[in-house]
């Protein structure tokens, strides 16, 4: 038996409870967890925003400790330090024919059907985005986990699973920004802060961090932003004043709010690219003018999880780890247990903090 924090339905609250993990059968393993990140992603499983089915044990962003290996499982070995991929490709779909693991059209196959039972009643649990890091240990395809290249500590390791990639890739992949370019970053969470020190990492110019609470300034700079603005209704005419006149070359958004991804739009300069991180609700609606996209000749693109490819983007992530280029442990604003999670959902609600980190 193992403790884990279940989501028994949607908007309802988490309940910190034992359950029963089966053996690994073929193709999977067993992992012992040192860390998982709390992301929004899980706050938006947890109030319906996205689908997945209950109940369920949340939490998508870890690293551990392989303990036990199914049969048929190859390049992963009992005591192998791992960080799990809560999208592994399969390698054989239409996107990922066309190199495009991250849209992988079977991705989410892991969190469909049950993976464990709670111990009070036997109800079966279902793994939150495939993973269920929430909790001391968990059992995964082995396609989930990826082996964590030396020289990075482990707990910290689970930032890399969701947020380091993902705002990595939204710099390196998505927006491709070049050196010298300036790029504007909505909304300083985890994502935010990995955009931050990505930029960086690519030589960026200016670097404005952007955010509705004023106590992220010090955290924003830490991480690489060069200038802060408080958002407000004349956030893209302030960005624009910083820019010559002329607006970010790149804006990343890392909200997922419909005015966020306007503003963003509006203070990117003409022929400059607005890239969309966040994941909004489906009632969030966007409104361009036919004019304006022809006039400002931007691009508007979605990014998910990075457009990275995990496997080749993780070990460059840990050599940038290893020679300081980024800093994990700066994104970490709270260490917490597994009840610790309702008040790390609480403050990211309220647009509070950075990356709260549960350390088991």
């Amino acid at each position: 038996m193992v403790r884990a924090a279940v989501l028994p339905a949607v908007g309802a609250p988490l309940e910190i409870v034992e359950i029963g993990l089966p053996d690994p059968g073929p193709g999977q393993v067993r992992v012992r967890l040192a860390a998982a990140g709390v992301c929004h992603s899980d706050l938006s499983l947890a109030n319906g925003t996205l689908r997945q089915p209950v109940p369920a044990v949340l939490g998508h962003e870890g690293a551990g400790t392989v303990t036990a290996v199914g049969e048929d499982v190859a390049g992963v070995a009992v005591g192998d330090r791992v960080v799990l991929n809560w999208a592994p490709s399969c390698g054989g779909c239409h996107f990922c024919g066309l190199g495009e693991p991250w849209l992988c059209a079977n991705a989410a196959a892991g969190a469909a059907a049950p993976y464990a039972v709670c111990a009070a009643d036997g109800a079966e649990l279902y793994p939150g985005l495939g993973t269920a890091v929430f909790a001391e240990e968990t059992v995964v395809a082995a396609g989930a986990v990826l082996p964590l290249p030396d020289g990075v500590p482990l707990t910290e390791a689970a930032l890399l699973g969701c947020a380091v990639l993902t705002g990595y890739g939204a710099v390196h992949h998505a927006t491709r920004l070049r050196a010298g370019e300036t790029v504007a970053v909505f909304g300083v969470g985890g994502v935010g802060l990995a955009v931050l020190q990505s930029a960086r990492i690519a030589g960026a110019g200016a670097v404005i961090a952007v955010d509705v609470a004023p106590g992220k300034e010090e955290l924003a700079r830490a991480a690489g932003a060069t200038d802060f603005v408080l958002a407000a209704d004349d956030t893209a005419k302030r960005i624009r004043q910083l820019t010559g006149g002329y607006g970010a070359d790149a804006a990343i958004e890392c909200v997922g709010r419909a005015d966020t991804i306007r503003t963003a739009w509006s203070a990117t300069r003409r022929g400059g690219r607005t890239t969309v991180v966040g994941i909004g609700g489906k009632e969030q609606q966007v409104t361009f003018s036919a004019l304006e996209i022809f006039h400002f000749a931007r691009t508007l693109t979605g990014c998910v999880y990075g457009n990275s490819d995990p496997a080749r983007d993780l070990p460059v992530l840990a050599e940038h780890v290893r020679t300081g280029g980024l800093d994990l442990s700066a994104m970490v604003t709270d260490r917490i247990g597994l009840d610790g999670i309702p008040e790390a959902f609480d403050a990211m609600l309220q647009g509070r903090g950075g990356r709260a980190l549960v350390v088991f």
